[in-house]
C-alpha cells in the first residue's frame, strides 16, 4: 500500500528504518504533570533532540502543538481513560481515524490492556480501527499491555510476548510493549511478533544509565526503536536524552558512548 508506506516514512528514520517516538498523551490519563504543562515547549525540545515522531491526543494538535522547527511525524492517539475512572485499564475510543486524517496525522495509535475486564471491547475497537486504517492507508501503532485483575506481573515474558503477538495478529503495523528486563527474554517477544516492536519507557527511572541500558537491551534483541514518554519529557534536559537515545537507535552507539555525551553536555 503506497499511502501507508509513505506515511510510515514520516514516523521513522529513513536511513536506519528505526523509530524514536515520544508519546505525550499522558495529560488525559493523569493531567498536566511536570513536563507536560507547556506542550509547545516540550514538543520543541524532543523534536530538537531528534525524535522521529510524537504521540498526542487530537485536542493538543488542534490547540497548536508546534511553534516552528523541523518536521516530525505526528501520531494521533485514538483511545483513553483517566486515573479517576472506576477502571483506568478500560480504554475507550475518543477519536476516529478520519478525525486524525483531518488534523494531519501521519499515523494513529490505540491502547489495549489484555487481562482487563473490558478486554473484549478494546479488542473489538482494535479490529474496527485496523479495518479503517487499511481503507485509508494509515499506519497503526498498537500499545499492547498485560494489565488487569488476572495479571500478577505485567513484565512477565509470557504475558508480554502474547500481548505483542495479539497486536500483530489484529493488524498493527508497529507494536509498542514493555521491556521484559533482559535482551534474552525480550528476544522471545521480538521473535514471536512479525511486525516491528518499540519499547515503552515505563515509570520514571532514577538514572540515565537505567534508561540507556533498557534501550540497549531492546535493540540487541531486535527491537526497532523506542516509544518513551516520562523518562524523556520529565528529564532535566529532554533534548539531550532524546539525542542520546536516538544515537543508540539510529547510529548503533553504545550506552557508554552516549552516556558520556549526556554527562559532558
Amino acid at each position: 500500500m503506497v499511502g501507508k508506506e509513505i506515511r510510515l516514512e514520516r514516523i521513522r528514520d529513513r536511513e536506519s528504518g528505526r523509530m524514536t517516538i515520544i508519546p505525550m498523551d499522558h495529560g488525559t490519563t493523569v493531567g498536566p504533570i511536570p513536563g507536560l504543562e507547556d506542550m509547545k515547549q516540550t514538543v520543541q525540545m524532543v523534536v530538537d533532540g531528534g525524535a522521529t515522531a510524537i504521540i498526542l491526543h487530537k485536542g493538543i494538535v488542534e490547540a497548536g502543538h508546534r511553534g516552528g522547527g523541523r518536521d516530525v511525524g505526528l501520531i494521533v492517539h485514538l483511545s483513553a481513560s483517566t486515573s479517576m475512572g472506576p477502571d483506568p485499564n478500560e480504554k475507550v475510543p475518543v477519536c476516529t481515524v478520519e478525525e486524525a486524517i483531518q488534523i494531519g496525522a501521519d499515523a494513529v495509535s490505540i491502547h489495549v490492556n489484555l487481562g482487563a475486564e473490558t478486554e473484549p471491547d478494546m479488542l473489538a475497537h482494535f479490529g474496527e480501527v485496523a479495518a479503517t486504517c487499511r481503507t485509508w492507508g494509515m499506519p497503526l501503532l498498537a500499545m499492547m499491555y498485560a494489565r488487569g485483575p488476572t495479571i500478577d506481573n505485567p513484565y512477565d515474558v509470557n504475558h508480554v510476548k502474547h500481548a505483542a503477538r495479539v497486536g500483530a495478529e489484529l493488524g498493527a503495523d508497529v507494536v509498542k510493549c514493555v521491556y521484559t528486563g533482559s535482551a534474552e527474554t525480550f528476544k522471545e517477544v521480538v521473535d514471536g511478533c512479525p511486525v516491528p516492536i518499540v519499547i515503552a519507557g515505563g515509570e520514571k527511572m532514577e538514572t540515565d544509565r537505567e534508561i540507556l541500558d533498557m534501550v540497549a537491551g531492546s535493540l540487541e534483541a531486535g527491537g526497532m526503536g523506542v516509544s518513551i514518554g516520562r523518562n524523556v519529557f520529565q528529564h532535566d534536559r529532554p533534548d539531550r536524552i532524546v539525542t542520546a537515545i536516538s544515537r543508540m537507535v539510529h547510529e548503533n552507539k553504545s550506552a557508554d558512548d552516549v552516556l558520556g555525551c549526556l554527562e559532558t553536555g
